[in-house]
């Protein structure tokens, strides 16, 4: 086994590295993904939200902390924390929100405390913003003519290969195959999955739901809410992909003309393939990523193993950005009239806590914001794509004692 799979590698890294099914992309690295400011650039602090839910979330970024050795380090741009102060840091910062501080007070406290980075962001200095929510479907713990579509879990055959066991140089690379029993090969694309039997007899299917779509995009969301007729109620979370590349089926339908960009959202893609059912199978298999799934008591959860809270969890890319941190962004959020439909958007600014990561949050210039659930979510999260800014709040050095 270790033979076979050490001359895939070789193959893989030199004869494949164009192929986009596993190309390896370079990564940033950390210490430019964001840049230490001085006090007089920091940006106007303040709150749109109740500071009950930045409490609970600081907790949770404090849970996942405490799990650590105090030596574990953090980046920050060029400069590194240690797990100890990551926790004073936080604590310190929850011991004064709960004093319920004016503005002046909150941007004075800050000042004399925290130190403040900003992500350097895109090609223009921005961050571009997007929002996920949780789905809540109704399901089916059995196949019916009504449920068809079955939520998997995670193969058998699925495997992981951590690259740097093998080509040093290769710090936290891996790919995801199939072991066939002499080797690893790429992972069934979406199309063998869901239309060619590629998983018969080698997954366990949680639960089936009536609509091939719903079911795209609670992959896409990475977990979700499924609700049985009998009343019961189970959390399902990301597990594993099938390890090919993510591909936008947005991007597609403006590419093809089909929507426009000014208009696209998950709402109009969704309208779109409602009124093209013929042509479902061939857009959503665009995408040849594919999400298998795991059974959660609670959700949903963030990569680190936290619950997620609407409106103060945001995702990021977890290689350059630390997990857990605190961060405080300036955006743009809309206001829905009375029918479910925008008719302003306006700017905002709120404390949140990197708790996630995706797929398609790669680099400085990419964050996704957690909605929770429910109607206003759900257009939040399917319509948000606006510029702002990123920034990480942590204890001064000065203080750490």
């Amino acid at each position: 086994m270790k033979h076979s799979l050490f001359f895939f590698v070789l193959f893989y890294f030199f004869f494949l590295a164009g192929c986009s099914v596993l190309k390896i992309h370079p990564s940033l690295k950390d210490e430019f993904a964001m840049q230490r400011i001085p006090s007089y650039r920091y940006p106007e602090f303040s709150d749109d939200m109740a500071y009950d839910s930045l409490e609970y979330s600081i907790s949770q970024s404090i849970s996942y902390l405490k799990r650590f050795p105090s030596s574990r380090q953090f980046r920050f741009g060029k400069d590194s924390f240690n797990a100890a102060h990551m926790i004073k840091s936080m604590e310190h910062f929850l011991n004064f929100i709960q004093t319920r501080p004016s503005k002046d007070e909150f941007n004075k406290f800050i000042k004399s405390n925290y130190l403040v980075y900003k992500s350097i962001g895109g090609t223009n200095g921005h961050v571009l913003f997007t929002g996920y929510y949780e789905p809540v479907l109704q399901g089916s713990l059995e196949q019916s003519t009504e449920y068809r579509f079955p939520i998997y879990a995670r193969p058998c055959d699925l495997t992981t290969v951590d690259l740097s066991l093998f080509i040093p140089h290769l710090n936290n690379k891996k790919i995801i195959g199939r072991y066939t029993g002499r080797t690893v090969v790429p992972y069934f694309e979406r199309d063998e999955i869901e239309c060619k039997g590629g998983l018969k007899g080698k997954a366990e299917k949680i639960a089936w739901i009536k609509d091939q779509v719903d079911l795209f995009f609670l992959q896409i969301q990475g977990s979700g809410r499924i609700y049985f007729d009998n009343g019961k109620t189970i959390n399902v979370h990301y597990d594993i992909t099938n390890g090919r590349p993510y591909r936008s089926i947005g991007k597609l339908l403006i590419e093809e003309g089909r929507i426009e960009k000014s208009e696209m959202s998950m709402q109009k893609i969704r309208a779109y393939l409602r009124e093209h059912p013929e042509e479902v199978r061939t857009i959503l298999n665009f995408n040849p990523s594919y999400v298998f799934f795991k059974i959660e008591e609670d959700g949903p959860l963030g990569c680190i193993g936290v619950k997620l809270t609407p409106g103060r969890s945001i995702a990021l890319d977890r290689r350059i950005f630390p997990l857990s941190a605190l961060a405080f962004i300036e955006a743009e959020k809309p206001l829905i009239n009375g029918d479910g439909k925008i008719h302003n958007w306006i700017t905002f600014s709120r404390f949140v806590l990197n708790h996630d990561t995706g797929g398609a949050i790669r680099g400085p210039g990419r964050a996704d914001l957690f909605w929770g659930n429910g109607p206003y979510a759900e257009i939040t999260a399917g319509h948000m794509q606006h510029k702002g800014k990123l920034y990480f709040l942590v204890l001064d050095f000065d203080k750490r004692r």
